[in-house]
């Protein structure tokens, strides 16, 4: 796009280059007819770019996106940006007020929504709006999420990498951890990267709360992925020492528990165990039935239980099998100081029929 110039970005209104605008757009109403206004900051560059939109609390308990995007607003000017962001703060504006992560009263998920709908029910009628409005006009996006409730997740990037703009777009994000695959049915990413908007989700951490460090090494990526793609020239992009793309084929294992009980972690504070480590122990509340279980091979955890009670079966850690050469690239993080935090912060995986994203 370099020598065009820039042109203004239009939803109903317009947003010049060179200027930034902060506003609320009308997607549905309240029982009482009254609006529901999701916030919104277009910072259209003064030169011409891509454009890019980012969007969170598509889940409304989900809120360390909240925060990155707060931010991301207040950091970047006009004159910074070669292109325009499009920063959609809050989406799913009922459930954030109700701090719920579905539409409150009927449960509707807007991120199995999308395109959505004009005609149709709340949610495929709000993610109309959003993806009609400003999601069709952008060139590529970043979709930010947490774990559900009572849950974490660790810090880690969704993305098809077996489409080549997509996996462009995750590694500049600069993620140690990819998990590859197309995403589910309505979900932002599949729908958008579908149509040739490709889209990256980015999963930190835990609902209900801000963790810093999380919201700070997503700051890092957004810098790195709009720098890799010219809308943010000042920027430095993002070189993992280590990464993993964790695909349809790789070796990972859901570790179970074969007792119910208590459940005592004794991992940490990085995720990386040897083939026999402890990773925790399930006791009766007696105290006199004890079953300590270990890793089965040397991996990463990528998912680890948070809740301490388990029932038979119930997954304990999700763990992958890495290579030696990441294993020792890993240690030399952990020597670095790479991973302080990591068990305070309560990273992990989903669990088995969690719908994290």
């Amino acid at each position: 796009m370099s020598g065009e110039q820039p042109r203004p970005f239009r939803f109903e209104a317009e947003v010049d280059p060179g200027e930034k605008r902060q506003f609320r757009y009308e997607v549905s109403e309240t029982y009482l007819g009254d609006p529901v206004e999701l916030p919104v900051t277009v910072i259209n560059g003064a030169g011409d770019g891509p454009r890019v939109f980012m969007t969170a609390a598509v889940h409304g308990d989900e809120l360390n996106g909240v925060k990155v995007l707060q931010e991301v607003a207040a950091r970047y000017r006009p004159s910074d940006v070669d292109g325009t962001l499009v920063l959609l703060h809050v989406v799913n504006v009922p459930g954030y007020q109700s701090q719920q992560r579905y539409l409150p009263i009927y449960d509707q998920d807007i991120n199995r929504s999308f395109p959505g709908k004009e005609r149709s029910n709340t949610a495929e009628r709000m993610a109309h709006h959003v993806y009609q409005r400003f999601v069709s006009q952008c060139d590529f996006g970043l979709d930010f999420h947490t774990s559900t409730r009572n849950r974490t997740t660790m810090y880690h990037a969704r993305a098809d990498v077996e489409n080549p703009e997509v996996e462009r777009l995750a590694e500049a994000f600069g993620t140690n951890v990819i998990l590859s695959g197309e995403g589910d049915e309505g979900s932002l990413r599949a729908v958008a990267s579908r149509n040739g908007i490709p889209t990256l989700t980015v999963e930190m951490g835990k609902a209900h709360r801000f963790q810093p460090a999380l919201i700070e090494k997503a700051l890092d990526g957004v810098e790195s992925v709009l720098a890799e793609y010219g809308v943010y020239p000042g920027g430095d992009v993002a070189e993992p020492s280590w990464r993993k793309v964790m695909g349809p084929t790789e070796e990972k294992r859901w570790i179970r528990a074969d007792s119910g009980g208590l459940v005592e972690m004794q991992r940490g504070p990085n995720p990386l165990v040897h083939e026999g480590d402890a990773i925790c122990t399930v006791s009766d509340h007696f105290k006199s039935e004890e079953r300590v279980v270990e890793a089965p091979f040397t991996g990463l955890i990528v998912g680890v239980l948070e809740n301490p009670v388990a029932l038979p079966g119930h997954p304990l850690c999700h763990l992958v099998r890495i290579s030696a050469e990441t294993r020792e690239e890993i240690e030399r993080e952990i020597s670095r100081g790479e991973f302080d935090g990591y068990r305070s912060y309560g990273q992990r995986w989903m669990a088995d029929e969690e719908e994290a994203e």
